[in-house]
C-alpha cells in the first residue's frame, strides 16, 4: 500500500469533484452523528506532525502525530472528562491527597495486561515517573515532575510526595507523555507495548503506523474498529486528497484556505474551539533576542487580526503574548490586548540598537498557514522599518533541527488542561520545552505560589501578575489562538470534540467507529 500524496492528487480529486461546497459554515458539524456504536472494520487517519526521527519512546513525543499513535496502544494513571477537564480514573482506580496536597496516594486497578501478557503492577507506574523524571532521558513532560520528592510501590498502591503543594496535581498524570510501561521503559522504551486499546502492529517513522485490537483491554467501553492506521500526510492539500478519494476516513489540520474545496458529500467538519495556540518564540538569552526593547518591538510590529482573518479565516481569537485565553478558569481578562502599532515598535527597535534584519525560521507543517503567517508578519514589520529575512525550512525534521535550536521560529502548541500546566511546559525554567529559554525568577515564585493556592481570589490574582510578566518581558510573540479544523468520511460516528486537546485529546482512534 502507498502512504504518500501529493498535490497533483489533491489537484485531481478537486477537479473531479461534482460539486464543489460553498458557504459551508464550520462552527457545528456537517452531517448528524449516529449514536449506535458499530464495531469493527479498519480505520484510516491521515495526520499531519510526523517524522523519520520520530521514536516510539514517549518521552520523545511532541507531535500531534505521535499523540495519537501513542494514545491507541498506551494508558495513563489518570484520564480526563472531555467537557470539564477534570481527573478521571485511568489505570488509577482511585485517589487522595493530605499534608496540603504534597502527598498523593493512587489506588491501581487490578487485572490490567501488558500487550505481552505481563501484568500492570506499581512498580511499573514507579518506573514509568523515575523515567520521566531522570535528566538524561529528555522527557518533554520533565518539568511537570520537578516538584515529585519520592515516588514508591505500596503493595496495589503508588504514593507520590512532592516538594510543594499542588491541588492540580492528579492532572499532572494525564499528559500523554506519561504512558506506563513494562518497568517504566527503562529496557526498552521504543517497545510500544502499553496497556491501551489497541497494539502496535509495525512503525514505520514518518510513514506510517498500524495497530490492532487489543484482545484484553481493561476498558470495554472503547476500541471500537477491528484496527487502524495512522497515516503521516504533513501536506494539507494532499489530506484533503486523501480524504475525498477515499485513502482516509480522517484528517487532521484543515487550512482554513483549502476547506471551500472540499467537495460536498459524505464529509462531517469539526471545528472546535480551544487552548491550542501559534508562537513565534524568540530566544531571550541570544542575541539580539536578549534586548527586551527588540521584542517588545516585534511584538508591536506584528498585525494579529490580519493574521487571524487571513490565514486562520477567523476560526480562532486573537493572542496577547501570553500562552493562555478565556478557555481557562481564571483568565486575566482585565489586561489590555496588544495590538498592531507600528510606531511603537518602530520607538523599541530604536531603542534596542539594533539595526540589521533579523532571521525567521518556519516551515508549511508547523500549522496550516505558517509560511503566509511569516510573510505577513514580514510585510506588518516593514512598516516600522524592521527587516525581517524569511528563511523557509522543510517540514521532516523541523522539530528536531529548527525549533529549540535557531533562536526565532514558528511554532505551535496543543491544549493543556490548566493555566500551571501550560506555564510550566512552555516557559518553565527547567522545561525541556521552553522554547524561549525564558527563566525569570518572579515568574518561577509567582507560579509556585498559584500552584498550591487554594483560594480562588489569590490565585486569580496570582495568574494576572504571572501573564503580564510573560506578556512584557518574555520571549514568546503569540498572535492567535487557533480551533482545530479537522474532518472525516461521514462513514466515522462518535467522534468526541475533547477540551484537552486537539484530535480528541488524542483518542481519536478508540473513541470512533465505521458506519458501512
Amino acid at each position: 500500500m502507498t502512504h504518500s500524496f501529493n498535490r497533483r492528487d489533491f489537484i485531481k480529486a478537486s477537479l473531479a469533484a461534482s460539486v464543489v461546497a460553498s458557504g459551508l459554515s464550520l462552527t457545528l458539524t456537517a452531517r448528524a452523528a449516529e449514536t449506535t456504536v458499530k464495531k469493527g472494520g479498519h480505520l484510516k487517519l491521515g495526520i499531519d506532525g510526523a517524522a523519520t526521527t520520530d521514536q516510539l519512546d514517549p518521552a520523545s513525543w511532541i507531535s500531534a502525530y505521535m499523540m495519537v499513535v501513542g494514545c491507541a496502544w498506551g494508558d495513563t494513571l489518570i484520564r480526563t472528562d472531555a467537557k470539564t477537564g477534570k481527573a478521571l480514573p485511568g489505570l488509577a482506580e482511585s485517589w487522595e491527597a493530605s499534608d496540603k496536597s504534597t502527598r498523593w496516594l493512587f489506588t491501581l486497578r487490578k487485572g490490567v495486561l501488558f500487550h505481552n501478557g505481563q501484568s500492570l503492577t506499581a512498580d511499573d507506574v514507579v518506573k514509568t515517573i523515575e523515567r520521566h523524571r531522570d535528566a538524561k532521558f529528555r522527557s518533554g513532560v520533565i518539568a511537570y515532575l520537578s516538584a515529585i520528592k519520592s515516588v514508591t510501590a505500596q503493595g496495589d498502591k503508588i504514593e507520590i510526595v512532592l516538594s510543594e503543594s499542588n491541588v492540580d496535581f492528579p492532572l499532572v498524570l494525564s499528559l500523554w507523555n506519561l504512558q506506563i510501561q513494562p518497568g517504566g521503559g527503562f529496557d526498552n522504551p521504543n517497545a510500544g507495548i502499553g496497556t491501551g486499546p489497541y497494539r502496535l502492529v509495525k512503525f514505520e517513522p514518518g510513514v506510517y503506523a498500524q495497530l490492532e485490537k487489543n484482545p484484553h483491554d481493561w476498558d470495554a467501553e472503547r476500541g471500537h474498529v477491528d484496527s487502524a492506521e495512522v497515516i503521516a500526510i504533513n501536506d494539507a492539500s494532499a489530506r484533503v486528497a486523501a480524504l475525498s478519494t477515499g485513502k482516509v476516513h480522517f484528517i487532521s489540520s484543515l487550512n482554513p484556505k483549502i476547506v471551500a474545496l472540499l467537495q460536498r458529500g459524505p464529509v462531517t467538519l469539526y471545528n472546535t474551539p480551544g487552548r491550542g495556540h501559534y508562537t513565534l518564540p524568540m530566544m531571550v538569552d541570544q542575541a539580539p533576542f536578549s534586548n527586551n526593547d527588540l521584542r517588545l518591538a516585534l511584538k508591536y510590529a506584528i498585525d494579529r487580526e490580519q493574521i487571524l482573518q487571513r490565514v486562520l479565516g477567523g476560526y480562532g481569537s486573537l493572542g496577547n503574548d501570553f500562552p493562555v485565553n478565556a478557555a481557562y478558569p481564571l483568565f486575566p481578562s482585565e489586561i489590555p490586548q496588544r495590538t498592531y502599532d507600528p510606531d511603537k515598535a518602530a520607538f523599541h527597535f530604536k531603542k534596542s540598537g539594533y539595526s540589521g534584519p533579523i532571521v525567521l525560521d518556519t516551515a508549511e507543517g508547523v500549522f496550516p498557514g505558517a509560511v503566509d503567517a511569516a510573510t505577513l508578519f514580514q510585510l506588518s514589520a516593514q512598516k516600522a522599518g524592521i527587516k525581517l529575512d524569511i528563511r523557509r525550512q522543510p517540514d521532516d525534521g523541523y522539530w528536531n533541527n529548527v525549533w529549540r535550536s535557531k533562536p526565532f521560529c514558528v511554532s505551535s502548541w496543543g491544549t493543556r488542561l490548566t493555566q500551571d500546566l501550560i506555564y510550566s511546559l512552555e516557559l518553565g525554567p527547567t522545561s525541556a520545552s521552553n522554547e524561549t529559554h525564558f527563566a525569570n525568577p518572579q515568574f518561577a515564585s509567582l507560579l509556585k505560589l498559584a500552584r498550591g493556592e487554594e483560594d480562588e481570589a489569590k490565585r486569580r490574582a496570582l495568574y494576572h501578575d504571572i501573564a503580564l510578566i510573560v506578556r512584557d518581558e518574555g520571549g514568546t510573540l503569540l498572535p492567535v489562538f487557533n480551533n482545530y479544523l479537522n474532518a472525516s468520511s461521514n462513514r466515522l460516528q462518535g467522534y468526541v470534540e475533547d477540551v484537552g486537546n486537539d484530535l480528541s485529546n488524542g483518542h481519536v482512534i478508540s473513541r470512533v467507529w465505521l458506519t458501512s
